[in-house]
């Protein structure tokens, strides 16, 4: 397709200000604008907006909309955003008849993370999409029969997934999933020549309570994190540095943590803009994570939309295996790991030729990240094949 569209993408920005978040859907909108098409951001949650300086919910929505006003202007896409605060259904940024007419011409609505409240109201006269960001806990919500959200997933015409190897007693329930993966607009993310001597990550401790399917029981980042609780001792002098939360559904052992040896910072101070989020990535030798147990267990083949970022800004990333190196080049670039002695040689390959893995992760973002490709791929599947 090579006539320029008219595209809404939905998102969490002013829902969770946070620097990571802002650029997990902000680049969305922006790899749309690049390609040349007519984009706007539309964020319609329903949800009253979470608030870092607070601390938790907020009643009042002036810190998001400032915030997202901030990264839109960032973006280069002023004006081009709204925010629906939930009280009195009030619109900030575009206002609710400049939504509504855009949404009626658009070609495509891209429902990212399942974040529009309501999204039939957005259908418009093309195609709405939903991407799934968080595989396996959304396909076990159909597999356990959840009629409101059925019925949520089958408003929408076309479904991604950051799930590319889904097994099939994920990938038949309900729908047919489309694997996609998180675009990168790499001129954002250009390499610094000088970094710290240290191995990083931003991670929430938990999200949402463990669910159990069948029998088996799915878990947040917590429950693989403690099975790496001893590695900065067996990598030491490398040092090992969480930019982590509070934790949602169960506390961060921030003291335990320590320690065992690690380096741990708060992310809403290292890192609570879009800026000092990209500082944060560009100023660290690699990352090291782990990921969601249910991603794990599950060999759902989930990759990180940060450590996306970590390779475009040409820094390596030694990350827990989750079936995408079913998919992605690894070895050099993305180290994957499935146990401590893994993790441990993974970290050390890195540190005896961080050169070599450096321009791997550029590699690599170029080849299999890069907005350009994977939203001209997201488009072609969404409106050539879907609406013939």
């Amino acid at each position: 397709m090579t006539k320029p569209l008219r595209i809404v993408v939905s998102g969490l920005i002013a829902q969770y200000p946070l620097g990571g978040v802002a650029w997990d859907y902000g680049q969305y909108p922006l790899g749309f604008a690049r390609l040349g098409h007519d984009v706007a951001y539309i964020e319609d949650t329903g949800l009253w907006p979470y608030n870092p300086i607070e601390g938790g919910i907020s009643k009042t929505c002036d810190y998001n909309v400032e915030y997202l006003e901030r990264a839109m202007s960032r973006l280069g896409l002023a004006g081009r955003w709204a925010y629906r605060f939930p009280f009195e259904s009030r619109w900030f940024g575009m206002s609710g008849e400049g939504v509504r007419e855009f949404v009626e011409g658009a070609d495509l609505v891209v429902n990212v993370s399942a974040s529009l409240a309501r999204p039939s109201e957005y259908r418009g006269g093309g195609v709405l999409a939903l991407i799934d960001s968080d595989p396996v806990f959304t396909q076990m919500k159909l597999a356990r029969g959840q009629k409101d959200f059925t019925a949520y997933v089958n408003a929408h015409d076309v479904h991604f997934t950051f799930g590319e190897t889904l097994p099939d007693e994920f990938a038949s329930v309900g729908v047919h999933w489309r694997p996609t993966r998180q675009p990168i607009v790499l001129s954002e993310w250009e390499p610094v020549s000088t970094h710290r001597d240290v191995f990083t990550t931003v991670m929430n401790w938990t999200s949402y309570k463990p669910v159990t399917h069948e029998g088996r029981t799915y878990g947040q980042k917590d429950i693989e994190f403690e099975k790496f609780l001893d590695l900065p001792q067996r990598v030491s002098p490398t040092i090992l540095e969480l930019a982590v939360n509070a934790g949602k559904t169960r506390r961060t052992p921030y003291e335990l943590l320590k320690q065992r040896g690690w380096s741990v910072v708060d992310p809403d101070v290292v890192c609570p803009e879009m800026e000092s989020y990209r500082d944060y990535i560009r100023n660290s030798k690699a990352e090291w994570s782990v990921a969601k147990n249910g991603y794990v267990a599950a060999r759902s083949g989930w990759f990180s939309c940060r450590s996306a970022c970590y390779l475009a800004a040409g820094r390596p990333v030694v990350v827990q295996e989750t079936g995408f190196s079913d998919v992605l080049p690894h070895g050099e670039g993305i180290v994957p790991f499935c146990n401590v002695d893994e993790a441990v040689s993974g970290i050390d390959s890195v540190n005896r030729d961080w050169s070599a893995h450096s321009h791997a992760a550029s590699r690599i973002a170029k080849e299999w990240f890069d907005s350009d490709k994977v939203l001209t791929q997201l488009i072609e599947q969404a409106i050539d094949d879907v609406a013939g």
